[in-house]
């Protein structure tokens, strides 16, 4: 079974940080306490404290008490299981992986336009999170014609038709690199120039 994309993002976020892959190196011999791995690795027990917490939040390591002393342990299960599963998703392209990407994606940008727009096809409102307010600026423009020359009322005129804030979408289109600008003349930017709902977290 394949984790979910950012299962894998977050064990490697996890393991991006020296302190954090020798915390790991110890912990591989077995058992250790907070004191024990400052000591070793030279560094305060706040900063074993904060990086173990990052460790456990990806499920790399187990923690147990005993009276005042945490000790802490590898999850062996996990980190196997996590190294598996960035190489299967990697390879995974090549027999339909990332048609599971696109079909998950897919979905993500159905719930968004689902819930920022009318049935009537009318923006409720602009999405303050940036990842959503580039999937409904992205299916607003697409409705615009590649290759055409709009002026700036023509512009105002059809973001007017989705939405009264027409001055704000207008800027937001040139900022994103949906469309540009010259004298005055609005021309719908190639997809590829597009900024990328997908690359954000």
């Amino acid at each position: 079974m394949y984790l979910q994309l950012d299962k894998v993002v977050a064990y490697h976020k996890a393991l991006a940080d020296p302190t954090r892959i020798r915390i790991l190196i110890l912990l591989g011999d077995g058992e250790r306490n907070g004191q024990e791995l400052a000591r070793k690795l030279g560094v305060t027990p706040a900063t074993i404290t904060h990086h173990a917490a990052k460790l456990r939040e990806a499920s790399l390591i187990n923690e147990r008490r005993d009276k005042n002393t945490i000790f802490f342990s590898l999850n062996h299960y996990f980190l196997k299981n996590s190294a598996d599963a960035t190489v299967n998703l990697i390879y995974r392209a090549s027999k339909g992986g990332l048609n599971m990407l696109d079909d998950q994606q897919q979905r993500i940008k159905e719930s968004v336009i689902k819930n920022f727009f009318t049935a009537e096809g009318k923006l409720k409102s602009i999405p303050a999170q940036l990842k959503k307010k580039l999937i409904v600026l992205g299916h607003l423009v697409s409705r615009l014609e590649l290759g055409r020359k709009y002026s700036e009322p023509e512009i105002n005129a059809f973001i007017k038709n989705y939405h009264d804030d027409f001055a704000t979408i207008r800027r937001e289109f040139i900022m994103h690199q949906f469309m540009f600008r010259e004298n005055d003349i609005y021309e719908l930017n190639p997809q590829e120039m597009w900024a990328k709902w997908e690359k954000l977290s």
